[in-house]
């Protein structure tokens, strides 16, 4: 069945409506388009709960520093609707930015805590554009679930602590990373990497592999995991770090030595010439 295209607030609602009115359930896939096979399986994970699945469309200018990359994040309508419509979804909701924000807009959410380190210092305004749009689609769209990529990891902690702190009535529902045959996450901006960085990327994936490693042979104290992390990424001359750093997986605060079962998030923002990646991996110390 052909998915169907809703661009405004009012439509959506309607749609929410008729699904209500069934007794049915509304399953929320937040995109900035572009999407690839990391999404699609964001879409078929929640198409297995619910046949209600809508997936929004939004390259949120909000979220973007002045001197980041808004105008040119890339954008293909007609290839999203159909990677969206093979997944499963029933609709795409592709709302206008003045949909979104019209004039006399003036109202944002701020998430305090886990937003406040790594792309927090790193993006200052990032997570209030986030949490504020996040928190628009859910009241609007009226999904019973959402679905998130763990490679955003920070950002699902920032959209957790949201839902609990506001009282949404809604459940986040984190899907596992998707990679690359070469280990590289999967997104939306591995577009821009040239054939050279596309090939230098893959030393996010081995630096994550270096601190679990690390990890997994009895280490917890954070200074040392961080410096096996580093010695990786310092190994490949295009690798810039903005961080590469262990966290506690819930809190993303960080004790200087890891208790024994505790549950430890490697963190990692590098940059491969123009393009900046994340990527990150849960372990267990022992």
């Amino acid at each position: 069945m052909a998915v169907t295209v809703l661009k405004t607030i009012e439509d959506m609602r309607r749609y929410n409506a008729e699904v209500r009115y069934k007794g049915q359930q509304i399953g929320l896939v937040p995109t900035m388009g572009y999407l690839h096979e990391g999404h699609a399986s964001l879409i078929r994970l929640a198409r297995e709960r619910t046949e209600h699945v809508v997936v929004s469309i939004f390259v949120n200018p909000s979220q973007f520093a002045p001197n980041e990359d808004f105008t040119a994040y890339p954008r293909d309508f007609e290839r999203d609707r159909q990677l969206a419509e093979a997944a499963g979804a029933e609709v795409l909701f592709a709302p206008e930015v003045a949909e979104m924000y019209p004039n006399g807009f003036a109202t944002s959410v701020i998430v305090h805590g886990v937003a406040e380190p790594f792309e927090g210092v790193s993006r200052p305004t990032h997570f209030e554009g986030v949490a504020t749009v996040v928190a628009k689609f859910f009241h609007i769209v009226g999904a019973d679930f959402a679905v998130f990529g763990r490679k955003d990891y920070q950002q699902c902690a920032v959209v957790r602590h949201l839902v609990r702190d506001l009282n949404m009535p809604i459940s986040i529902v984190v899907a596992p990373t998707v990679r690359e045959a070469d280990g590289l996450a999967m997104s939306s901006r591995n577009v821009y990497l040239s054939s050279e960085a596309r090939q230098a990327s893959t030393v996010l994936y081995r630096a994550i592999r270096e601190g679990k490693k690390a990890i997994e042979s009895g280490e917890r104290s954070r200074a040392a995991i961080e410096q096996r992390i580093g010695a990786v990424l310092a190994g490949e001359p295009q690798a810039v770090p903005d961080y590469a750093a262990a966290a506690d997986a819930d809190t993303l605060a960080q004790p200087e030595v890891f208790l024994p079962g505790q549950q430890i998030v490697l963190l990692l923002a590098v940059r491969i010439g123009r393009t900046r990646l994340i990527d990150n991996e849960v372990v267990a110390a022992p």
